[in-house]
C-alpha cells in the first residue's frame, strides 16, 4: 500500500472546504507529515487529543525538533530526544516514521554524529533522514557512505522533489518565498529502507506539476512491490493545495487502487 498526505492537517482556507480539525483531515488522507514538532513540543493533552481524533489506520510522520537536528546537531541531545519520544508516546502505534530534517551545514564530517544518534534510538520505530549538504547529492564516496549507513540501519532517505516550485514563474509572493526557502537539490530516487518518503513540492502550475509527477507515478508502484512508500504533497501556499490533489489523484488512483476515490474536497474555483 501507499500513504498519501499533506505537510499539515489544518489551515484557515480549509475551513471553507469542510476541514476544521485533524479528525476531518483524517477522513480524506491516511497520513500527515507533522511539521509542527520541528518548532515546538506539543503539550501532552494535545497529543492525547490527536490520538482521539484518529484511528489505528492513520499514520503520523513527525519531524524531530530543531533543538535536536539543528541546534544540537545530533550531539549531546539524549535528554531532548527522550523528552520528545515520551511526549509522542500516546501515538506510538500510529507513528509512520520519525524523521530528521538536517540543515545544509550538516555534511560528511558529521556522519559519525548521525550514526551515533540513530544507533541510540529505540528500535520500536521507523526513522527517516533528509539531508541537504551538496556532497550528499554528487554520487561521490560521501553520498555512498550516507546511503550505505542508512541502509545498514534500516533508515529511510527522505527524498525532496522541489523541481516544480523552482521551475515555476515567480509571479506571486507565495512562490517567491517558497523558492527562497526550499532547497534546490537533485532528486535521487533511491530506497534505503522499507518506508521511502517522497516530499513533492508543487507549484500553482498544474500542468507543470503533472509533468514532473509522471516519473513518480512510474516509480512509486515499483517501490510498493517491496516497500510501503509515503508521499507528501506541498504547494507554495498550502492553503490552496486542493488543486494539486485534484490534479494528481487520477494518476495515483490508477497506480494504487486501494486509494479509492479522490478526497471529497471541493475544487478551489468553486469556493474562492
Amino acid at each position: 500500500m501507499i500513504y498519501v498526505g499533506l505537510p499539515q492537517w489544518s489551515h484557515p482556507h480549509w475551513v471553507r472546504l469542510g476541514i476544521t480539525s485533524l479528525e476531518d483531515y483524517a477522513r480524506h488522507f491516511n497520513c500527515v507529515e507533522g511539521n509542527t514538532t520541528l518548532y515546538a513540543l506539543p503539550k501532552a493533552e494535545i497529543v492525547s487529543r490527536w490520538r482521539e481524533m484518529t484511528s489505528d489506520d492513520f499514520r503520523f510522520c513527525f519531524k524531530f525538533p530543531a533543538t535536536i537536528s539543528h541546534n544540537a546537531a545530533l550531539r549531546q541531545c539524549g535528554d531532548l530526544t527522550a523528552e520528545f519520544l515520551e511526549r509522542m508516546s500516546p501515538l506510538a502505534n500510529r507513528i509512520g516514521q520519525y524523521w530528521l530534517q538536517l540543515p545544509a551545514t550538516f555534511g560528511p564530517s558529521d556522519l559519525p554524529a548521525l550514526w551515533n544518534f540513530l544507533d541510540s534510538l529505540p528500535k520500536d520505530f521507523t526513522y527517516g533522514v533528509e539531508v541537504r549538504h551538496p556532497s550528499f547529492f554528487d554520487k561521490s564516496a560521501d553520498e555512498q557512505a550516507l546511503n550505505r549507513g542508512l541502509h545498514e540501519r534500516g533508515v529511510n532517505r527522505v527524498i525532496l522533489d522541489s523541481r516544480p516550485v523552482h521551475s515555476a514563474k515567480p509571479h506571486n509572493e507565495a512562490i517567491r518565498e517558497a523558492q527562497r526557502k526550499k532547497p534546490i537539490v537533485p532528486v535521487h530516487a533511491l530506497v534505503t529502507a522499507k518506508n521511502p518518503m517522497v516530499r513533492f513540492i508543487g507549484s500553482d502550475d498544474m500542468e507543470q506539476n503533472l509533468t514532473f509527477f509522471n516519473a513518480w507515478i512510474k516509480t512509486l508502484p515499483k517501490w510498493e512491490q517491496t516497500t510501503t512508500p509515503y508521499l507528501f504533497l506541498h504547494t507554495p501556499d498550502i492553503g490552496l493545495v486542493q488543486d494539486l490533489v485534484h490534479t494528481l489523484w487520477p494518476g495515483l488512483q490508477l497506480a494504487f487502487s486501494e486509494l479509492g476515490n479522490e478526497p471529497a474536497i471541493p475544487k478551489q474555483n468553486s469556493l474562492f
